[in-house]
């Protein structure tokens, strides 16, 4: 029984493992940066993530895991109650609208996420 359960447990393990996307789908030699108003914002694990409205696009923004941002001083509200915010990070590299944050600058406060 007891090896079954372990059996389990490590045959699930790389699903898990996958399903979370690595940061090798963005592009590091291209950092972009835009200020633009946040349509959605969903605070939740293994990372936040917020829309914005940019160019006439919706862009995604994978944002840090929420622990990190409460402790560098991005609240959950912040986001949500901006007009707009000036994002800096790193596009897709296939080309889709998203976007993975390094910092978020509300107002004269940037927010360092990595």
């Amino acid at each position: 029984m007891r090896r079954s359960l372990i059996a389990l447990i490590l045959a699930t393990l790389p699903t898990a493992v996958l399903a979370h996307h690595g940061w090798s789908s963005y592009d590091a030699t291209k950092p972009i940066k835009l200020t633009a108003p946040v349509t959605a914002v969903s605070w939740g694990n293994p990372h936040g993530t917020a829309k914005v409205s940019y160019q006439g696009k919706t862009w995604d923004v994978v944002l840090a895991p929420t622990s990190r941002m409460e402790a560098r001083g991005l609240e959950k509200d912040a986001l949500s109650k901006a007009r707009a915010v000036t994002l800096e990070g790193y596009p897709r590299s296939d080309g889709t609208t998203e976007m993975r944050i390094e910092r978020v600058t509300l107002g004269d406060k940037t927010i360092e996420l990595r």
